[in-house]
């Protein structure tokens, strides 16, 4: 599966991050956040205008703007498939 940013999720979907960009005091909040490397997160909801978007990260509610979330690069996770 294809690395990708953040902000490229829709709605439901589940990633691993994989790497936060950024320089300085934002990316140091982002990882005090939880936005670390191996890490899963689900892109939960987009605000009306698509800004900000709701993650869950470790149990926790999280809201990042849009420019913001484009600074994470994830992996998306696929659907796992039951046999039932």
């Amino acid at each position: 599966m294809a690395v990708r940013r953040l902000n490229e999720l829709q709605t439901g979907d589940r990633a691993i991050i994989e790497r936060v960009q950024g320089m300085g005091r934002f990316r140091h909040r982002l990882m005090e956040m939880g936005f670390v490397p191996g890490a899963e997160i689900v892109v939960e909801k987009y605000a009306p205008l698509k800004d900000p978007i709701e993650y869950v990260l470790k149990g926790y509610h999280v809201s990042l703007r849009h420019n913001e979330a484009e600074k994470i690069l994830v992996r998306k996770l696929e659907e796992e498939t039951r046999g039932d």
